[in-house]
């Protein structure tokens, strides 16, 4: 069997996912190079990859050649792309890819478009006849005589938390509806957050639900987390999932757990989180079966067969390098 070799695109700080699927190729017995592509030579997850590959702006026209381009000279077997500009982009190119022998870990276009844009997200969470928040006119807020401050004002084609804004009052309304990219405004949902890990398969059939109680976060980004083996949130995980027409690979759902015990939706990212880290300590071992799947190999998973109460508590920790590999 020739070498499993992984391009990892944008790979930016995921330094624990691409260690996780080196023990996955050794589990596997396989062999098989990392490979890191990224505009920056300082990014810190290059540095645990096998070859570090430099690459133009996800919005350069040249990017998906560049790829190509690097998947023929590397072997690569796979391309798990890791932040949500390039998803969209991707998307129309997976013939291209499978032409050449790599398998694009990306979901479909429908999917990405969807996930994209919080007012086609909504959309679909109403369509899969889950609950979620409504998006409120702002003008109307502003002429009520008894506004519901407070409420939630973010771009409507945002991520990582970029723009997300607790509204407080008219004023900062008016300010943040200037200020943020086309914004939407929602109630604001209270109760415990989630972040659900999703595994699909080829089939689209949602393989393992984790869902995440994001404790505290740092830039979008949770940096204290617990599993929890809640049936409801991950039985409607799946539902989420599976309504997706083309989900694959690493789905991340996000979700509210209300005092009232309702779950309501608020958000799709159709790539690995930064929080998977937990998941994969829990015992979610997506990247093992990500390769499996590739291989064609059948696999028995269980839909909630990890680990509950297991708590992620993050800290810093560098990568030291020569000057000489970041100039």
């Amino acid at each position: 069997m020739k070498d499993f070799n992984i391009l990892f695109t944008s790979s930016g700080r995921r330094v624990s996912l691409l260690r996780h699927f080196r023990e996955a190729l050794q589990k596997l017995g396989l062999r098989g190079r990392l490979v890191s592509a990224d505009l920056q030579k300082h990014a810190p997850a290059s540095f645990v990859a096998d070859d570090r590959e430099l690459v133009p702006r996800v919005t350069d026209q040249a990017y998906v050649t560049a790829l190509l381009e690097i998947c023929r000279r590397r072997g690569s077997r796979l391309l798990v792309p890791l932040i949500d500009t390039e998803l969209h982009l991707l998307a129309p190119h997976r013939k291209a890819f499978e032409d050449i022998g790599v398998t694009l870990l990306v979901s479909s276009e429908e999917v990405n478009h969807l996930s994209l844009d919080k007012r086609r997200t909504r959309e679909f969470f109403i369509e899969a006849g889950v609950m979620t928040p409504e998006i409120l006119d702002p003008a109307a807020i502003l002429a009520s005589q008894n506004p519901a401050y407070p409420y939630l004002l973010k771009p409507a084609q945002g991520s990582c938390s970029v723009g997300v804004t607790k509204i407080r009052d008219e004023k900062e309304l008016r300010f943040f509806l200037d200020y943020v990219p086309d914004p939407i405004v929602q109630y604001l949902v209270q109760g415990e957050e989630y972040t659900l890990d999703i595994l699909v398969d080829f089939e689209g059939n949602a393989r393992c639900v984790v869902p995440r109680l994001r404790i505290e976060t740092r830039a979008g980004e949770v940096s204290k987390g617990m599993t929890v083996k809640h049936p409801g949130i991950i039985a409607a995980g799946k539902k989420v999932a599976e309504a997706l027409p083309g989900a694959l690979g690493c789905i991340t759902v996000q979700c509210f757990l209300t005092r009232s015990g309702d779950i309501v939706f608020i958000e799709i990212n159709p790539r690995f989180g930064g929080g998977y880290p937990l998941s994969f300590a829990a015992g979610a071992d997506f990247p093992k079966w990500i390769i499996q799947m590739v291989l064609g190999e059948v696999i028995d998973i269980k839909l909630d067969g990890w680990q509950d109460g297991l708590v992620m508590l993050r800290y810093d920790e560098g990568i030291f390098v020569d000057k000489k590999d970041i100039i």
